[in-house]
C-alpha cells in the first residue's frame, strides 16, 4: 500500500474507532458501510444479515471501479447490485488493498461528514 493511501486508511480507522468507541478493522468498517447503505439505522442484525450488510458494502464500494451497478431495492428495502465486470483474480492482500482504496474513496466522495483526507 502506498504511503498516502495507508495514511488515509489509518485516519479513517482512527476516526471511526473514536466515533464508535471501539477498535474497528476492515470487517467492522464494511459492516458500518453496509448499515449506512441499507439506510435503516442501526439495529440488532442476525448473522446472515450481517454478512449481507458486508456484501452490500463491497458492492457499493466496487461500483466506483465499475465492477457493479446499482439495480434497485427489493420489497424489504434491501439494495441490490448487478455485476458489470468480473473481478480479476486477486490474491488476498490485493483484494484487501482494493477494498481499502475503495473505502478511502467512499469517505472522500460519498459521505457528507468526511474525514480530513486532503493531500
Amino acid at each position: 500500500m502506498d504511503a498516502e493511501l495507508e495514511k488515509q486508511w489509518q485516519e479513517i480507522c482512527k476516526k471511526l474507532s473514536l466515533q464508535f468507541d471501539q477498535d474497528l478493522d476492515l470487517q467492522g468498517i464494511l459492516f458500518l458501510i453496509g448499515v449506512q447503505e441499507l439506510g435503516k439505522g442501526y439495529k440488532v442484525f442476525a448473522k446472515d444479515e450481517k454478512l449481507e450488510l458486508m456484501h452490500i458494502a463491497v458492492c457499493k464500494l466496487l461500483t466506483s471501479f465499475g465492477y457493479y451497478e446499482f439495480a434497485g431495492y427489493d420489497e424489504q428495502g434491501w439494495p441490490h447490485w448487478n455485476l458489470n465486470e468480473k473481478l480479476p483474480p486477486l490474491k488476498p492482500m490485493q483484494q484487501e488493498l482494493l477494498v481499502k482504496e475503495a473505502i478511502v474513496e467512499y469517505f472522500k466522495n460519498e459521505l457528507s461528514v468526511k474525514p480530513e483526507l486532503e493531500n
